[in-house]
């Protein structure tokens, strides 16, 4: 499956390179319409999109209204059932998807190239074999990390933490330091370095070192305000002088880590549509509702479901849930439901406690479905979001000053969710007896109440949360405008990438 091909007017060809996981191509694709916003007919994209089945329509809406600049291009599926059927992690799956489709990405590039020149190919930071593609063609070869600057550094550190660390990372007894960051738990590391002896962690480690390989740069989804630190102790060890790279905050001295460019916040661009819970938020009051999603692809198990269920009620603010999933042990359970590897026929709504939508109709909204979060969360009745602190819903609740209740399901959202509750103080986070078990890692109904008012009620607390998320927002705001920290540091891989462009 195919857009439409792009305009040959534009004189500059970029091509990227995704994985199989709707949250990557959509952030990867958003950075390439910011592309296109800066510098119109300047340029030309060619997204190379791996496929696990065959295609789904319920994304095609996002497809359907790129650019005409932008021109996807769907790779035949990739058969890893294996995988899935032993359980394999997100993480595994997308990054063994990647791999297995590299020989189509690059008949494709090669194809591509007989007709136009490439002036850079930007991979996924779950692709990175996608280097070795461009380093072949001779052209700039760039990884896309839509994930924080934080996790960067882990990644960055993660062969020195091998070597220093002896026992599992989360029987680790204190805190890691991490160089510009706050020291984590070593249960807040990312999930695959969760068990050292797991396929997972060998993965991690290859994916990790590839991109310190990474020689030409690494793209980063965040923004110089939001992980000064940390992006200035990145930018001390970057090969070269850094002040002709990123940001600018190296010292010159040249180092072990490729350039690193903050072109942050990307956030998916807000829909047209006015679904069913725009129409109900319009008649609640401000800053009054709790919005409340665990992603496109999170589940919870059936106790929690109605611990949550039973914690929102008792809070007595209103709320709304969306997203809602049948039950399941497994957090990730329903990541790649889109690829059809999950079946869900049930009714989520049956699995809610007795009585439950009869007793808050008045007082709140549980959908099912898909909901357009970017515009929920720029609507004026939105007062807090529990989240499961994804990358690209933690930027967004930053650009719109949402605070956040912060409840990470899998992957690298433990590691966010230290960032926003203990590094950026926009958030409290909730609490389970056991959060890697898959028996008693659950958040009562007594603490969820706790969170609820302490986020969204008077208190030191919450108007301390409310006040560092506003300022974020207007750092945000700041950093995308024309002389913005993000914008500029976009302007020199432009600037570069047009002289490259002209002189092919």
């Amino acid at each position: 499956m195919e857009s439409s091909p792009p305009p040959t007017t534009t004189t500059t060809h970029i091509a990227l390179v995704s994985v199989p996981a709707f949250s990557h191509q959509v952030s990867i694709l958003e950075f390439a319409k910011r592309l296109l916003h800066l510098h119109t007919d300047t340029f030309h994209v060619t997204c190379i999109i791996p496929t696990l089945s065959s295609s789904s329509s319920k994304h095609s809406f996002f497809f359907d209204s790129l650019p005409r600049n932008i021109h996807c291009i769907f790779l035949p599926s990739v058969n890893f059932q294996d995988l899935n059927n032993n359980g394999a992690s997100v993480e595994i799956q997308t990054q063994l998807s990647a791999s297995r489709a590299m020989s189509s990405v690059r008949e494709t590039l090669v194809s591509l190239s007989r007709t136009t020149a490439i002036t850079a190919l930007i991979a996924d930071a779950m692709a990175p074999e996608a280097l070795e593609l461009g380093k072949e063609l001779n052209i700039l070869s760039y990884i896309y990390f839509p994930c924080s600057t934080m996790v960067l550094s882990i990644c960055f550190h993660s062969r020195n933490l091998d070597h220093e660390v002896s026992c599992e990372y989360k029987d680790h007894p204190g805190l890691i330091p991490l160089p510009g960051c706050i020291s984590i738990s070593g249960r807040d590391l990312p999930d695959s370095m969760q068990d050292r002896g797991s396929l997972a962690y060998k993965l991690f480690l290859q994916r990790c070192q590839r991109y310190l390989d990474a020689h030409d740069g690494i793209l980063v989804n965040s923004f110089m305000e939001l992980e000064e630190e940390t992006t200035k102790a990145i930018s001390e060890h970057e090969h070269g002088n850094g002040n002709e790279h990123g940001n600018g905050a190296g010292n010159g001295n040249g180092g072990d880590y490729p350039p690193v460019y903050l072109v942050g916040p990307i956030t998916q661009s807000g829909s047209r549509s006015r679904c069913e819970c725009l129409l109900w938020l319009d008649k609640q009051q401000p800053d009054s509702v709790l919005y409340v999603s665990f992603g496109s692809g999170g589940t919870l198990s059936q106790e929690q479901i109605n611990e949550l269920a039973l914690g929102l009620e008792l809070s007595k603010h209103k709320f709304l849930w969306v997203n809602l999933r049948a039950p399941n042990d497994r957090a990730s359970a329903t990541y790649f439901s889109d690829g059809g590897l999950v079946d869900d026929d049930d009714d989520p709504l049956q699995f809610l406690p007795k009585g439950f939508l009869e007793r808050t109709k008045e007082q709140g909204l549980v959908m099912c479905g898909w909901a357009p979060q970017v515009e929920v969360l720029g609507h004026r009745s939105i007062g807090a979001f529990l989240s499961h602190c994804g990358w690209n819903s933690v930027l967004e609740s930053v650009v719109h000053g949402v605070p956040m209740i912060a409840w990470p399901l899998f992957a690298e959202q433990r590691s966010n969710a230290a960032l926003v509750s203990e590094g950026l103080k926009v958030a409290l986070r909730a609490k389970m007896k056991n959060p890697r078990g898959k028996s008693n890692g659950v958040v009562v109904k007594e603490e969820i109440v706790e969170l609820i008012k302490g986020v969204m009620e008077e208190g030191l607390e919450g108007e301390e949360i409310r006040r560092k998320v506003k300022e974020l927002k207007k750092l945000a705001n700041c950093a995308m405008m024309e002389d913005g920290s993000s914008t500029r540091t976009i302007e020199k891989l432009v600037n570069k990438w047009k002289r490259l462009g002209k002189s092919l």
